[in-house]
């Protein structure tokens, strides 16, 4: 017996969102041209730095992969931001927003939703779980086992869910922001390799410079700014965006410096584990975006170089002798950044 389509279900805020159950993925949407794109993104990098004080690097990275049609892991400790960044994301592009707190004791099925019998129907219907949002915010995903982690693997990688044997689709655009704890902090869970695998970036936030953080508790101290952070987009401009970001120019040198960089990390005796062949993809993706929010319709060497650490040093295991050094895989991304060739500028543009 096959279960029901959803009905509406309701969102972390409270707010409905249509069911997004056995529906194909969004209708082609026109692309966006550069300069348009920039326009909207600096709206939405304004909006959120009301929130985020003193941290635009951050906060470009985070745009940076939401364009490339990515997902984010926000790695830093408690109280500097983490899931204040995820919101203030979220809510300045509109659309449908969940949040998902992550505990030791989360199942599977309160991520993706879960069949219910009704007597009335004799059907089982589907009733979908926070995962069906436009941002889904997974808050200390580190803290809930590697089977409840697991339960995101279908859903960052295909936009899909399946349970029961039936497959729901996500509609775009998809995104989940996870943030974690360091593991030294106590009841944390490595991620698996697959689950790191698929965040397109890991951002640190750090603490805030002096003056940062006196201009934050200035600006916080009388009201919270994401209580009255309203969107300055919405789902579908953000579709278009990431449409623009598709037809940015790749030459086949910049593409070629891409492969040869990813695979320098399987050869680096300093590592366990090298980055995948998913990693050169987002590579690629993510290099189109900064290229784009640059302003340029075409990639430049710069710009894998300028998300090389972010989209690669997550996925890379070091060896214990690397460890004992404390080295870290970031520092032997731009290690390996600054020995590989690169490509010329006048063929950027082939």
């Amino acid at each position: 017996m096959q279960p029901s389509p959803p009905s509406e279900a309701a969102n972390a805020d409270g707010a409905s969102r249509p069911s997004n159950g056995q529906t194909p993925h969004s209708p082609p949407t026109a692309a966006l041209p550069v300069p348009a794109l920039q326009d909207v993104m600096a709206r939405v990098a304004a909006n959120m730095q009301r929130v985020i004080v003193g941290k635009p690097d951050v906060i470009r990275i985070a745009l940076m992969t939401l364009l490339a049609e990515g997902h984010l892991l926000v790695e830093d400790v408690p109280g500097v931001g983490k899931t204040s960044l995820a919101k203030a994301l979220a809510r300045s592009i509109g659309g449908s927003i969940s949040r998902i707190q992550f505990t030791p004791d989360l199942l599977p099925s309160d991520i993706t939703g879960v069949s219910v019998y009704r007597r009335e129907t004799g059907n089982f219907e589907f009733r979908p779980g926070p995962v069906f949002a436009n941002v889904v915010i997974g808050d200390e995903i580190n803290r809930a086992s590697p089977k409840t982690q697991s339960a995101l693997l279908e859903c960052m990688a295909e936009h899909q869910v399946t349970v029961d044997s039936h497959t729901y689709q996500l509609r775009g655009p998809f995104m989940v922001i996870a943030t974690q704890n360091p593991l030294e902090m106590d009841g944390t869970y490595a991620l698996p390799e697959a689950q790191r695998d698929r965040f397109t970036t890991r951002i640190s936030i750090g603490y805030p410079d002096p003056g940062a953080e006196l201009a934050m508790v200035d600006e916080h101290a009388a009201t919270d700014p994401l209580a009255t952070l309203a969107p300055v987009t919405d789902d579908r401009e953000i579709r278009a965006v990431q449409a623009g970001v598709r037809r940015v120019h790749v030459a086949t040198e910049i593409r070629r410096y891409a492969v040869e960089l990813v695979g320098a990390t399987r050869r680096l005796h300093e590592l366990r584990l090298g980055a995948s062949p998913r990693a050169t993809l987002h590579l690629v993706r993510a290099a189109k975006a900064t290229a784009a929010l640059a302003g340029r319709d075409y990639v430049v060497p710069d710009d894998v170089q300028a998300v090389a650490a972010p989209v690669l040093s997550h996925r890379l295991l070091l060896s214990s002798e690397t460890l004992a050094a404390r080295r870290s895989t970031a520092d032997l991304v731009r290690d390996l950044v600054a020995r590989l060739p690169v490509p010329q500028p006048a063929t950027t543009r082939s």
